[in-house]
């Protein structure tokens, strides 16, 4: 039989934020029997078909249920720590317990309760349901992942809970294991009806498998019966974009957000679809609004300042970046990009210092392009702060990545001729000229007027 406390509020949509998912817990209710009336026994007789007086830490439990159905967690801790004293081996009393402790984010209690639970009764699957969930939510994938698949096998007699069993594990299984996602979701589906969210699911799996196709048809299939679904219209805006359909996905976003405008993922999508396209203008003002009501996510901070940066907008950008590398010190593209800032502001100085924290870190580049760049970056901010060193240096590093470019072919004459290297200087001032073709008028006439001067020095 199940209790009044089956409608108890679900933690799972704290683990996948965004996609609400059913109620995550689901009470059994004690088992009463029922009791004939009494037959009329004559006077002194003894009646044993009498019910036994009621135990004391029954009116406990009561009060316990009754502070559990008013969600006063608080009180219902304190009747079922003294009851589960008396009973340390009632699974289903445990699993109360454990529940309030969940409720009131004591989620150390709350596990080592179901634990207990579950040791009382190893076939109890409420228990194993939420003990999956509290895992999940503490980042403890691989444990989740095992208790949930245990639930899975267990008899309830609710198919909601095991269907949310199935649910939590394709979540978990999404990233790393597709295939079994599915097969999880058909499960799920199998024995509840399918929602909203299975939809949105199966098009995310089958967008991770590799099969755009049946992703967009699914994300479709969700919004001709809810169009008004930002969270589908949002992955396929992703699908479309990621397919070079950028027209398309302008249509789909300026259409949901004629019906949303405040909604700030499809902001974000718009604007960094127009970021793309080049069309800085039109993005930034989409990401300063963002900006504006979400002042401390990273994400739209960077668009902004990424934004600022390309529409030559350095000394709006730079606040920003500096602001993200308060938080983020050692990230290498963000220095980067603050580095670029400042040396268009002429900040040479300020550039170098970010620079070299930077390539301190070569290995945290997310690819040897961007450690190329940055170090081309720091080259040229070392040039101008007149430490040939370091500009030296900085070219080593970037020629193992890319090719010699007319720039660095400069910097590097520039930086040996300060150094005092005539040879090397003189060859590469060559070199410089050689693949310059008029395109470097200043730099050209540089070169030529200190090949004159290393000639005579000779």
């Amino acid at each position: 039989m199940q209790d009044a406390r089956s409608n108890k509020p679900t933690h799972l949509a704290l683990l996948y934020g965004g996609l609400s998912l059913l109620p995550a817990y689901i009470f059994l209710a004690l088992l009463l029997t029922s009791r004939p009336i009494a037959a009329q026994l004559p006077a002194g007789a003894i009646d044993t078909t009498a019910a036994p007086k009621t135990a004391p830490q029954d009116s406990l439990r009561t009060q316990a249920n009754e502070a559990l159905d008013k969600q006063d967690y608080p009180t219902a801790l304190k009747l079922l720590t003294t009851l589960s004293e008396k009973s340390p081996n009632d699974a289903h009393l445990l699993y109360d317990l454990a529940f309030t402790q969940d409720a009131l984010n004591q989620t150390t209690a709350a596990e080592s309760t179901y634990r207990r639970a579950i040791a009382a009764d190893p076939t109890y699957f409420d228990p194993h349901l939420a003990l999956g969930l509290l895992l999940a939510r503490s980042g403890r994938l691989t444990d989740a992942h095992s208790e949930l698949l245990k639930a899975t096998t267990l008899t309830t007699d609710n198919p909601a809970l095991k269907g949310r069993a199935f649910r939590a594990l394709a979540r978990i299984d999404q990233t790393a294991n597709p295939a079994a996602a599915s097969d999880e979701l058909l499960s799920a589906i199998k024995i509840t009806p399918e929602t909203p969210e299975d939809i949105l699911l199966s098009g995310e799996l089958a967008e991770a498998s590799g099969d755009a196709t049946s992703a967009e048809l699914a994300y479709r299939r969700l919004l001709a019966v809810d169009p008004q679904n930002q969270d589908a219209t949002a992955a396929l805006t992703h699908l479309l974009l990621h397919q070079q359909r950028p027209d398309q996905a302008e249509s789909l976003l300026t259409a949901a957000l004629a019906k949303d405008p405040e909604n700030p993922t499809l902001n974000a999508q718009l604007a960094s679809l127009y970021e793309q396209q080049g069309k800085t203008a039109q993005a930034i003002p989409l990401a300063a609004k963002l900006h504006a009501a979400h002042p401390d996510d990273a994400a739209i901070t960077r668009l902004l300042a990424r934004l600022y940066s390309r529409n030559q907008q350095y000394d709006q950008a730079a606040p920003l970046y500096a602001a993200l590398l308060t938080k983020s010190t050692q990230d290498p593209t963000l220095l980067d990009d603050s580095a670029d800032v400042q040396i268009h502001l002429k900040n040479f100085a300020d550039a170098e210092a970010l620079l070299k924290r930077a390539i301190a870190q070569p290995d945290n580049f997310p690819t040897k392009d961007d450690l190329a760049q940055a170090a081309s970056h720091l080259a040229f901010a070392a040039s101008v702060n007149n430490d040939p060193t370091t500009t030296l240096q900085a070219l080593s590093i970037r020629d193992k990545v890319l090719p010699q470019s007319p720039s660095s072919l400069f910097l590097a004459a520039t930086a040996h001729d300060k150094l005092h290297h005539t040879k090397q200087a003189t060859d590469l001032y060559k070199q410089f000229l050689s693949v310059a073709n008029g395109q470097f008028p200043d730099e050209e006439w540089e070169a030529r007027h200190r090949l004159l001067t290393l000639d005579h020095m000779k």
